[in-house]
């Protein structure tokens, strides 16, 4: 009894050594991942699956227009009537459709829709160029399994979840995927991300090791698995779920999810699954709708418009006290108007009726004191300047090729009114370039060149020079002391702005390297060699070419490496290490390989 009660145990419990050869009876335990906020299910390389609810997820196109076609019409008539002109004229257009109106009431309607038609028209238009840029970013293209092992190109919008893509170097990814594997063997790949948090260094991404092997078209012919995670949210920086392939489950975290709208760099290409598209990826849920954005004149503007109102009101006021005493007493004297014949609006024995008829006359009368062309000429203002804004030849970036593109003209006054900057870096207020202009090396200063801060200094200084000059000729003091003392600062300050000036117009000279404004014979074309330190000066060479995070990407039209840096500086001592002949070229997990060109015959030696 005692040894079946052991038996019956053993078969009980998760240690039983062949319970695993028996077919289990029972259904499969829930994922661990449950709950809210956890309740996403992707199944991989089988987006049929997702077509039904409760696996149907949103689709992969975007939308970050203001209007559509049903709300344009409600909504902007909603922003138009938020001006506190447009609601005066608005209720003086009502007022003109009444009996006692001095007007007809087209003349009051037909400016009042000119000036809302227009202003629509331009939130139309400004509309309509965001619409343009989604259809691009939706049509644009990307290589999908289609099945058996054969991907071909699709448009972004027609991505569904689960699907495997493949993205090829620099290439923004249509969603937000799973990375499965890349180009390199390890399963690395580099990610940029400065459309997400405006950085510029390179993001390093890691596949599971499960996956790794997936690394060409074929091997996804047969290729199933199942992730879990948590549900959309807007954290860039969080990812929580884990993937169930081949009877295995593996933990997920953000270094193995790619980001839509982030671009692939330095990898050839990367196998990625699926798992949140359209406005469920992250960069979409950080998102915000098109605010309805009013400029601070504007807001001025409404309030000039009730002074102006207030000053209305109080003329019709005073207008009406005057027609009801007019009215009162001295109407029934004038007996050329009828007395015993007379209108409402006149009638002395109702002169509260008359009263309040004459005030909205009044109103309707004096209602040009608000300009209501004012509007209109500041929209047409705003629009001509948002074109010459997108045509300044000034607001042109060379290096990259970017005009400037105003997106809406609604706060082009804002421009050059900023009041305050938060900054937690100085790379956010400058360029954020570094160039390599001095070195010290085992105690010995190299680099003749002047910086800019340094030209800048030395001009300031010879205009301070002049201005103190010309404050102290107005003193008497002795001709020969004064002529003798300000000889020599004069002569001091003359050759120290001259040398930095001089330097700086050989600088203008010569071809500009970008990071590279290093000029000092003693090191440059190998004389560094002839030096009596040469062996610190090899040391010093190697240790910039070696000591850095950065990764190289050869340019094949020049030869020539350029470098992807986490910091201009990193970028600085790289292209500095390149041009004094110790060119960082290849890197691996465990190792950095540079060439070499010191000797005599310049011959390249990789090390």
């Amino acid at each position: 009894m005692t040894r079946g009660r052991i038996r019956a145990k053993l078969r009980r419990s998760h240690l039983y050594t062949f319970g695993c050869l028996k077919p289990s009876t029972t259904e499969e335990a829930p994922h661990p991942l449950q709950g809210p906020g956890f309740s996403r299910t992707v199944y991989c390389n089988q987006p049929l699956l997702h077509d039904k609810r409760p696996l149907l997820y949103c689709k992969n196109d975007i939308s970050t227009t203001k209007y559509n076609v049903i709300t344009f019409f409600p909504k902007a008539l909603f922003e138009q009537f938020r001006r506190v002109a447009n609601i005066y004229f608005l209720l003086a257009a009502c007022l003109s459709a009444s009996p006692i109106s001095p007007f007809s009431p087209l003349s009051m309607i037909a400016p009042l829709a000119f000036v809302v038609g227009l202003s629509m028209a331009k939130e139309a238009l400004e509309d309509s160029r965001r619409f343009v840029q989604d259809v691009k970013v939706n049509r644009r293209k990307v290589n999908r399994h289609k099945g058996d092992g054969i991907f071909g190109p699709r448009s972004w919008q027609n991505i569904m979840v689960g699907d495997v893509v493949k993205v090829n170097k620099d290439q923004f990814f249509p969603a937000d995927l799973l990375l499965l594997s890349s180009s390199y063997e390890d399963g690395i790949c580099y990610v940029e991300t400065m459309n997400l948090d405006g950085e510029t260094n390179l993001k390093v991404k890691r596949s599971l090791e499960a996956t790794m092997t997936l690394d060409n078209d074929e091997v996804f012919k047969d290729f199933t698995g199942t992730i879990h995670s948590e549900d959309p949210n807007p954290n860039l920086y969080m990812f929580v779920g884990n993937s169930d392939y081949e009877r295995q489950i593996y933990p997920l975290d953000p270094s193995q999810v790619l980001l839509r709208d982030s671009k692939l760099r330095n990898t050839d290409y990367i196998y990625g699954v699926a798992i949140f598209t359209g406005h469920d990826s992250k960069v979409m849920q950080n998102s915000t709708k098109s605010p309805s954005k009013r400029s601070t004149i504007e807001k001025k503007m409404d309030y000039i418009i009730y002074t102006l109102f207030t000053v209305l009101i109080l003329i019709s006021v005073i207008s009406s006290i005057g027609f009801i005493f007019k009215t009162k007493y001295q109407a029934p004297k004038w007996w050329y108007l009828r007395p015993d014949n007379i209108e409402y609006q006149y009638d002395p024995n109702k002169v509260g009726v008359a009263g309040m008829s004459h005030l909205i006359t009044a109103l309707i009368l004096y209602g040009y004191l608000i300009p209501i062309s004012l509007y209109v000429s500041i929209e047409v203002v705003k629009v001509l300047q948002a074109t010459f804004i997108n045509q300044d030849i000034q607001m042109y970036d060379e290096e990259t090729g970017t005009p400037a593109d105003a997106r809406t003209s609604n706060l082009n006054e804002e421009l050059g009114q900023v009041d305050t900057i938060l900054s937690d870096k100085t790379g956010t207020l400058t360029c954020n370039q570094m160039d390599f202009l001095k070195c010290s090396i085992a105690g010995t200063a190299y680099g003749v060149r002047s910086s800019e801060i340094e030209v800048a200094a030395a001009k300031q200084m010879a205009s301070d020079h002049e201005d103190q000059e010309s404050d102290l000729s107005n003193f008497p003091m002795p001709k020969s002391k004064a002529r003798i003392s300000w000889d020599n600062v004069r002569k001091a300050e003359e050759i120290e702005l001259e040398t930095v000036v001089t330097s700086k117009g050989d600088e203008d000279q010569k071809h500009a390297i970008k990071g590279f404004g290093f000029e000092d014979d003693r090191l440059m074309n190998c004389n560094w060699l002839q030096e009596p330190n040469a062996d610190d000066l090899l040391m010093f060479f190697r240790i910039l070419a070696v000591c850095h995070t950065a990764i190289p990407e050869l340019n094949e039209e020049t030869g020539v490496y350029t470098y992807e840096a986490e910091s201009p500086d990193e970028g600085a001592f790289l292209v500095a290490a390149r041009e004094f002949g110790f060119e960082f070229c290849r890197r691996t997990q465990s190792s950095i390989f540079i060439h070499e060109r010191f000797s005599a015959s310049r011959k390249v030696v990789e090390r």
